[in-house]
């Protein structure tokens, strides 16, 4: 288990190292984000898991280069995917899902690197859009505009990366003190 959390630490301090040099970079910015938010979803997803010995399992997994893999309903084995550690994350982290998905836009190639040229929020739905923004509001304070361009959301970046960072670390003490879950919830 303490390896599995070095891994995560050490990977969110070399995160912090590189946003601190990204400054002018918001597409580069957001694809370290998307990574930190990674690492947030799958502690998170981890306790959720009431059996510590599935916990350390999986973490275990992690060190070894293996895939996540669970024992389904039927008995079969089914691979952990983004998509499932995303939907348990929200009932920790209830902007997980809208952040989530509109960073890896940043980490696959997509419309959304020409942010230069166009705004990557005018892509997302509605719902998806003011999702972000609430919670841009709510934990940094704007934007003010409801159609900000990506730039204006970028300055917020270092912000939200240091929230997840925070929160990371938060819930990363609770897997290394075996907290059961419903103490986290």
């Amino acid at each position: 288990m303490q390896d599995f959390i070095q891994l995560i630490k050490s990977r969110s301090d070399e995160h912090e190292m590189a946003f601190s040099r990204l400054h002018d970079l918001p597409g580069s910015m957001m694809s370290i984000l998307r990574q930190e938010l990674d690492s947030l979803i799958r502690v998170l997803y981890l306790l959720s898991i009431p059996d510590l010995a599935e916990r350390r399992r999986l973490m275990a997994c992690t060190i070894n280069g293996e895939r996540w893999k669970v024992t389904t309903q039927n008995g079969k084995q089914a691979i952990v995917t983004d998509s499932d550690m995303v939907a348990v994350s929200e009932k920790f982290q209830g902007w997980a899902r809208s952040v989530y998905k509109f960073g890896c836009a940043f980490i696959h190639l997509s419309n959304f690197h020409g942010y230069n040229s166009s705004n990557p929020l005018d892509a997302l739905s509605a719902e998806e859009k003011a999702d972000i923004l609430e919670h841009m509001r709510y934990y940094h304070h704007g934007p003010k505009s409801d159609n900000p361009t990506f730039r204006e959301l970028a300055i917020y970046f270092p912000m939200v990366f240091e929230k997840v960072k925070g929160n990371l670390e938060c819930y990363l003490n609770d897997l290394a003190e075996e907290i059961p879950v419903e103490n986290v919830l």
